[in-house]
């Protein structure tokens, strides 16, 4: 099955949403100060917005240390869902 992906520029995401990039992105390791690929696909969370355009997303590991935090366009990041919509049922 293939599955088509639309980035919806419309969408409203908030604080501690998860998100998702549609593309790969550049960023520096938070305490090793090195260059730091995130690859499309890479989770991280909202922790601020700017104006519906831009998101801060912070960036931490399986054990919970953040190691980056960037701004994102809303249009590089999709938002997670972990429940389908109510009404779809």
């Amino acid at each position: 099955m293939l599955i088509s992906l639309t980035v919806n520029s419309e969408m409203q995401m908030h604080d501690v949403d998860v998100v998702a990039f549609v593309e790969k992105i550049p960023a520096t390791h938070f305490s090793m100060v090195a260059p730091l690929p995130l690859r499309r696909g890479q989770m991280g969370a909202v922790v601020m917005t700017y104006d519906g355009s831009a998101f801060e997303v912070e960036f931490c590991g399986t054990q919970g240390s953040a190691f980056a935090m960037l701004p994102i366009p809303a249009d590089r990041a999709i938002l997670l869902h972990d429940a389908p919509l109510a009404d779809a049922a």
